[in-house]
């Protein structure tokens, strides 16, 4: 079936699970995952896929849970995962995913602000100490088993409605606390279908994906594979950090299209250049985001993989992607940025100045607003936020439309084009995760006898950039334990948010605004 048919025949759809399940009615026998089992690599069809699914609607439609009550799914990307969220959707309960490497308080501060009535787990899962009002339960290649039944609750709502929450991603949020991005339905199939509009995959394509599923790029690569009438390659997470056993896996499991922060490349290239090039006529795509690709490693990969169309992926949570931008192949020796491009179709990224005029001259450095029907509901139980983030159109308020305000900061090319000048705030990418340097600051600055904390991203060349703290230390305090504070932030934060360089400064500079001149600072480590 080609691709055109597959999507004609999802246009009439409104809703997450129904879309990534077409599959099941128009090419039933076909693989919809692939993925290891045991050490052997196993195929899920769209038809089990499906059954899988209707086995956990079965299970949790018994607990009489109503729709909008909201589920925990802490899981890696796998079959199992898919199954049992796309069961939420059918049943209209919002999920929430979450890492397995999540910190305990972490876990638990967004228990508390979701207040869930189920958290579930895989079979193989260790998390305990969940809060007793939450009911509990594991999920597998046998489907859902309840452990403890969601509080007693009576049913309000009949029928789902595209504007109804699929699903919240929790991100690294500006105060300090995690921030809950809801989307609806509706936003996410507007996503999906402007990016199907790109053609990145075909339905004969294996997309392996290498995000985690708490990270918004999985479901941005789930919805690729499946809504294209494709297969999903879930990587194990343990294998991005052995190259070896990560191009062994891409090999065994024939994949065809690798996503993923550009990180996931560098080992590869530095230390197997020779078994990734042995990959370079089965590779016919590479699409990544979260953070730029240092062109030195982009154009080697080109070399490596020359079938590959590699592919550039920009944007936020809110709106999962805004772009898709195709790199030139070969990246010209004397291109210093790669472009982001224009919005997908059904979206605009509107570049305005501070005065929310329109820039249209190139070279100008101005705020990227997202005008797009892929847009998220709110930030979950923050409408301050919310209005910050999503505001009246600064070109036409008079119609009442809302756009994204990104914080993201871009300046034109002679063709229109759109090039990345980065944040406006203090929001940085780690590893290809979104990451806010407040709240790692106010974590820091939590530790006993430290008075103020400061973070910033430092680059390193042909590394990944290091994130650093530095500490202004309370009255009477000589020293901070460094490794007592890298343990006492591990404890909330995600290892990708723990400083990996802690410095004692006698103050913080200032700008002439009176905020800290983290500029400054990066001169101090550079």
């Amino acid at each position: 079936m080609s691709r055109h048919v597959f999507t004609h025949a999802q246009n009439s759809i409104e809703r997450l699970h129904e879309f990534l399940l077409a599959g099941a009615r128009l090419t039933p026998d076909k693989p919809a995952v692939v993925e290891f089992a045991g050490n052997e690599v196993g195929t899920i069809s769209y038809r089990q896929l499906e059954r899988r699914v209707e086995e956990c609607v079965t299970t949790l439609g018994d607990l009489g849970l109503d729709m909008g009550d909201r589920v925990v799914l802490e899981s890696d990307t796998s079959a199992a995962a898919i199954a049992t969220f796309l069961a939420c959707s059918s049943l209209g309960l919002p999920f929430v995913p979450v890492s397995p490497e999540t910190p305990a308080q972490r876990l638990l501060s967004i228990i508390d602000s979701v207040r869930p009535a189920l958290y579930l787990q895989t079979t193989e899962g260790r998390r305990d100490g969940i809060p007793e009002h939450v009911g509990t339960g594991r999920f597998g290649p046998s489907g859902v088993t309840v452990e403890r039944a969601p509080t007693p609750r009576r049913a309000h709502r009949r029928e789902i409605v595209s504007a109804d929450p699929a699903y919240m991603v929790f991100t690294s949020g500006t105060t300090g606390t995690a921030k809950g991005v809801v989307m609806s339905h509706r936003g996410i199939l507007a996503f999906y279908r402007g990016m199907l509009q790109h053609g990145i995959v075909a339905p004969e394509s294996r997309v392996a994906t290498t995000a985690p599923l708490q990270f918004d790029f999985s479901l941005l690569d789930i919805g690729l594979a499946l809504g294209s009438g494709a297969t999903v390659v879930p990587v194990p997470r343990s294998l991005l950090r052995w190259p070896r056993r990560f191009l062994r896996f891409l090999a065994d499991t024939e994949a065809t299209q690798v996503n993923g922060a550009p990180s996931i490349w560098r080992a590869a290239l530095r230390h197997e250049p020779g078994q990734l090039g042995e990959l370079g006529d089965r590779i016919r795509g590479v699409l990544f985001s979260g953070e730029p690709f240092p062109l030195h490693e982009l154009r080697r990969l080109q070399e490596l993989l020359p079938a590959a169309r590699i592919v550039n992926c920009f944007g936020s949570t809110e709106s999962i992607a805004s772009s898709f931008t195709d790199a030139p192949r070969p990246v010209p020796e004397d291109q210093k940025q790669l472009s982001i491009g224009f919005a997908h179709p059904g979206a605009e990224m509107m570049l305005l100045d501070d005065d929310h005029r329109p820039i249209d001259e190139p070279g100008v450095t101005g705020h990227i607003y997202l005008r797009s029907s892929a847009l998220f509901t709110a930030y979950w139980n923050d409408p301050e936020a919310t209005a910050r983030a999503l505001v009246p159109d600064p070109v036409t308020p008079e119609t009442g439309q809302v756009v994204f305000r990104t914080g993201d900061l871009a300046h034109r090319g002679e063709g229109g084009e759109l090039y990345f000048d980065g944040r406006a705030d203090s929001q940085v990418k780690i590893r290809g995760n979104r990451v806010e340097l407040a709240e790692v600051e106010r974590r820091v600055a939590e530790f006993t006898g430290v008075d103020a904390a400061s973070a910033v991203l430092l680059p390193k060349k042909d590394a990944d950039p290091v994130l650093v703290v530095f500490v202004v230390l309370a009255p009477g305090e000589k020293s901070v334990d460094e490794m007592e504070l890298g343990a006492f932030c591990m404890e909330y934060l995600p290892d990708y948010m723990a400083p990996q360089e802690i410095h004692v400064v006698a103050e913080l500079p200032v700008t002439p605004n009176g905020k800290v001149d983290r500029n400054a600072l990066l001169k101090s480590v550079s």
